[in-house]
């Protein structure tokens, strides 16, 4: 008969942050739980193409990966203030997203006031139809983020990412560990400054899930030559992503 204390594998969800569908096949052959998917994340992240949209979910099927793909859905970099053309926009690319397969989007948006704008996340939960809903860190700059996470239950979200409105996750751990104890049905997805060797410290935190871009960089291409931008580009790392997902496997004693 098995030891009911011996220790059992318990896997913590990994979402990776891609930007391309190369960043697509390593979450996918790396073990990833899910991507987020987006452009630009030197800018904190923005909307990604409908080409690529369409690239992720073929190879998420191809894979028979379910529930993978979640598009970032963000209109442009800076705060999250949002006027009347940028929600228009927001809800367009989430309607666009559904219609090309996402399995969820993440969407996030604050009032003038530093509050979560609860008025056009529901507008977005709303284009969302049964597509999953993550409100990414907009929480983290608000006025009161426990306050911000609270005010999501009952919305339609599935879940809030989050480095507990700290600078990094490993800053914001003791506000992680209140969010997770009171967000109730709402998945608390730690991230943010995400390093391999915090990924146990947020498990024993209580989080939902861990989120990270796992990037490092590549000069493929040769050089952008004038006008071309920077030269390099962010890339994900497989061995970051094995690690993370290797991290999150944890040996976890049966009560």
């Amino acid at each position: 008969m098995p030891d009911p204390n011996s220790p059992t594998d318990v896997r913590l969800p990994v979402e990776i942050a891609v930007q391309d569908a190369g960043g697509v096949r390593i979450a996918l052959e790396s073990g990833a739980t899910r991507i987020e998917l987006c452009q630009a994340l030197g800018l904190g992240g923005l909307t990604p193409s409908a080409g690529l949209t369409a690239a992720a979910v073929a190879l998420a099927e191809a894979s028979g990966a379910g529930r993978f793909v979640h598009v970032l859905v963000r209109p442009r970099g800076g705060g999250f203030v949002y006027d009347a053309d940028e929600v228009d926009v927001a809800v367009r690319d989430i309607r666009e997203a559904t219609r090309l397969g996402a399995h969820g989007v993440v969407v996030g948006a604050l009032d003038a006031a530093g509050e979560l704008d609860l008025g056009t996340i529901a507008r977005f939960v709303d284009a969302a139809g049964d597509l999953d809903v993550t409100v990414h860190r907009a929480v983290d700059a608000s006025a009161d983020p426990v306050a911000a996470v609270a005010a999501l239950r009952g919305l339609g979200v599935r879940r809030v990412l989050t480095s507990g409105g700290a600078p990094d996750c490993a800053a914001g751990i003791e506000t992680l560990r209140r969010m997770a104890e009171e967000s109730g049905p709402l998945e608390v997805m730690a991230g943010g400054g995400v390093k391999i060797a915090d990924i146990a410290m947020l498990a024993a935190a209580g989080v939902d899930a861990v989120h990270l871009s796992a990037r490092g960089t590549t000069t493929r291409g040769g050089a952008s030559g004038p006008g071309g931008g920077v030269t390099g580009f962010d890339v994900t790392d497989p061995g970051l992503v094995r690690a993370a997902v290797a991290a999150a496997t944890l040996g976890i004693a049966r009560p």
